[in-house]
């Protein structure tokens, strides 16, 4: 039976090896691909004491499945009275679960926490094979957007250092 539930801090182990899995698997590293120390240090960190909620789904004692929500505060506006917003992220199912509907409730469960707190929008950024869930779960793609990257930043902060 599939059990799904909210990970807490002491379930940071089966939060790390489960990010650690679907980042290999969702960039197409090899198996015995070694994460940097940073990398690992500020997921811990992150999990430990970021802002956010995660969700694990097990086979027995066996994680099979993880789900994140970041929240953040920004000044209120029309569309967003709160300024409360989450972003969805990490939503991940070992292939041999998939298409059983377990994204879907590790998905669900996130969203009724948000709205529990008041999130007026909730975005992502999708795999290709992710995005039928998330449409059929009310998301619609967005064009308002705009990014600066570390390295853009880097170069923003050479190309502007006379502001």
């Amino acid at each position: 039976m599939i059990n799904i539930k909210i990970a807490k801090k002491e379930d940071i182990e089966a939060l790390m090896s489960s990010r650690l899995e679907m980042l290999k698997v969702v960039n197409d590293l090899p198996e015995d691909y070694e994460y940097s120390d940073e990398m690992i240090k500020e997921s811990r960190d992150y999990f430990l004491r970021g802002d956010h909620l995660s969700v694990l789904a097990f086979d027995g004692n066996e994680v099979i499945g993880c789900a994140s929500m970041s929240f953040i505060w920004i000044m209120p506006t029309f569309d967003h009275p709160t300024g409360k917003r989450a972003h969805l992220m990490n939503v991940y199912t070992r292939s041999e679960y998939r298409r059983q509907g377990i994204a879907r409730k590790m998905v669900g469960l996130l969203i009724k926490e948000a709205r529990s707190r008041g999130v007026t929008e909730i975005s992502l950024d999708s795999t290709r094979s992710g995005r039928p869930l998330y449409q059929s779960m009310g998301f619609t793609d967005s064009t308002e957007g705009m990014v600066l990257t570390k390295d853009r930043i880097k170069q923003s902060m050479r190309d502007n250092d006379d502001i």
